[in-house]
């Protein structure tokens, strides 16, 4: 992506957590770009489609513009307008990494993991070392029943993740009652038995459920 101004947004509707970033349109109206990069998600989706609505945007600043509402709806839970948007910004940036990744992770929160493997691994062949793209990979193959696959990638999810990543499993897996170990951002072996069994069971997700786990982690 373009460099210039850029917002860390959380990716896969607090899911695997790829940082991603958008590039913030040039010309565009500075209300509008305080609410499409923003937290909120409401607001982002009105700054957004407010901006979308403008007739002086570069190809490269409408794709972002649609991958950073497609993550406001996804976090919505709205998967369909979510991938829709997703499809929008690819179409005009069909090697971006985040926003495959991204599309892959809506898939899998939509109920559909297949229809995600290949923009994963797109993602992946983009950009090997993004942990982000190995946690949702590895949600995939989980959720299609490949424990050995899923595992190997929550291991180079940790690889790439670095600390967070490890701790948003050490979290995750507390909270399941499958880990009693430090939440210290640390690799360990129980963590890694840990994440063994979960990567066995479908219903399993190593990421913490809630938002409190989560900002102890941030």
């Amino acid at each position: 992506m373009k460099r210039g101004r850029y917002l860390p947004i959380l990716a896969l509707a607090f899911g695997a957590l790829a940082c991603a970033t958008a590039t913030l349109p040039a010309r565009a109206g500075a209300e509008q770009e305080i609410e499409c990069f923003s937290n909120d998600l409401d607001a982002k989706i009105r700054g957004c489609t407010a901006l979308l609505e403008r007739g002086n945007l570069t190809p490269d600043e409408r794709a972002s513009l649609y991958a950073n509402r497609a993550l406001a709806l996804s976090m919505k839970s709205w998967y369909a307008e979510a991938i829709k948007d997703y499809d929008r910004s690819l179409a005009l940036q069909p090697n971006a990494p985040i926003p495959l990744n991204n599309r892959a992770w809506a898939y899998f929160r939509w109920g559909k993991p297949a229809d995600g493997q290949a923009d994963v691994e797109k993602s992946i062949a983009l950009d090997p070392t993004s942990g982000a793209s190995y946690d949702t990979r590895a949600h995939i193959r989980q959720a299609l029943g490949n424990p050995p696959g899923a595992i190997a990638d929550y291991r180079l999810a940790m690889r790439f993740g670095g600390e967070r990543m490890v701790k948003m499993y050490q979290c995750g897996l507390t909270d399941h009652g499958l880990y009693k170990g430090p939440q210290d951002g640390i690799i360990n072996p129980e963590l890694d038995q840990a994440l063994e069994k979960c990567s066995a069971d479908r219903t399993c997700d190593p990421l913490p459920a809630n938002e409190e786990c989560r900002i102890g982690t941030s």
